[in-house]
């Protein structure tokens, strides 16, 4: 599902279990990411579904990219694995108003 930043923001931070996931490259990551957020590079589709198999389903997943075209393909891989609170940051981290860890 599609959140819009405030939106994303709110549900995000509303449990400490939830997982926050960064699909960009560890080059673009190590740039900045969003407080909390592990690092899982959808381009290394192989590692990506590895890791992915190894979280619970019925947690929620809060991902995000550069501006939000590779997370919203990492939120439909997914959900083809049975995974079904999974939100997608509309814009990605270049919209991002909230805080950036550097």
């Amino acid at each position: 599902m599609d959140l819009n930043q405030l939106d994303w923001s709110n549900k995000s931070s509303l449990k400490e279990s939830n997982t926050i996931i960064d699909v960009r490259t560890p080059e673009e990551f190590v740039e900045g990411f969003i407080k909390n957020a592990i690092n899982l590079n959808i381009y290394d589709s192989s590692d990506f579904i590895k890791k992915i198999k190894s979280f619970s389903s019925d947690k929620e997943f809060y991902i995000y990219c550069k501006s939000g075209a590779r997370s919203s393909a990492a939120c439909k891989i997914m959900n083809q694995m049975g995974f079904n609170k999974v939100y997608n940051l509309l814009g990605g981290i270049s919209e991002w108003n909230g805080d950036i860890v550097n």
